[in-house]
């Protein structure tokens, strides 16, 4: 199993999250960097660990503090070779921790830096969906849309071919209209994660989220599709490779 979205740097122990994730049988993690110096020690995490890679970027909340330099500094880092995407960037306007302007353009810059660079670009969006659709527009590389959060751009996404990434929120009692997409998702575009620490699933929620809990999303995700858990594993294992260009 792989879990396509943690934010390893956020746990109190990085490694031994891999390691307890390796035991339950999560085989790969991609971990993500937020800022420059998270970026740095997500490529750290996957020089230290086989099957760790990194997807670098620059939150939308960072969007009022970082320049020019920052977004070079990122796109230099993609040259590594653990680094397998852009991201997650996008638009977040229900926290507005950053001018929506700000947000705008980092948006686009990073977006700018996934194309050249031939990467997929990891998105991050909530409360924000028509201007995150207006921003992709003109993208024409891989997108992952990180912890499906809004129904709203279902409709889009599916038309445009966007990977749709679940994370411990589709499991909550209340998601009932996360697990109807889920149910709808292409075969080859469904992907899942845990967004650790964050998001626990319902078995664990109130605790840290961790990689190894990965495996709860996928039970929730097989039964609102009404496959089977195994068979929905290596489907997203196999979307996974695809989409982020992973060793087979």
């Amino acid at each position: 199993m792989i879990d396509t979205h943690a934010h390893l740097d956020a746990l109190d122990d990085p490694d031994a999250a891999v390691a307890r994730a390796r035991d339950a049988g999560v085989g790969r993690i991609l971990t993500v960097g937020t800022s420059v110096d998270r970026c740095r020690i997500a490529l750290e995490l996957a020089e230290r660990h086989e099957g760790v890679f990194a997807i670098l970027g620059l939150h939308p909340h960072e969007a009022g503090s970082v320049d020019d330099a920052a977004v070079r500094e990122v796109a230099a880092m993609l040259d590594h070779p653990g680094a397998v995407a852009v991201g997650e960037t996008g638009l977040d306007y229900f926290r507005d921790y950053a001018p929506r302007d700000a947000q705008r353009r980092l948006f686009d810059r990073l977006l700018a830096v996934a194309a050249e660079a031939g990467k997929p670009v990891v998105v991050h969006t909530r409360a924000a969906e028509a201007d995150t659709l207006a921003g992709l527009q003109g993208f024409s590389g891989t997108v992952v849309l990180h912890c499906f959060s809004s129904p709203a751009l279902w409709p889009a996404a599916q038309e445009r071919g966007y990977y749709v990434s679940f994370a411990g929120n589709v499991t909550y009692p209340k998601a009932s209209d996360l697990r109807i997409v889920a149910g709808s998702v292409a075969a080859e575009r469904i992907l899942a994660e845990t967004d650790s620490p964050y998001l626990s699933p319902q078995t664990v929620r109130g605790r840290p989220n961790e990689p190894a809990n990965v495996f709860e999303t996928l039970a929730v995700l097989a039964d609102a599709r009404g496959e089977d858990a195994r068979r929905l594993e290596s489907r997203i294992e196999a979307n996974a490779a695809a989409a982020f260009g992973l060793p087979a």
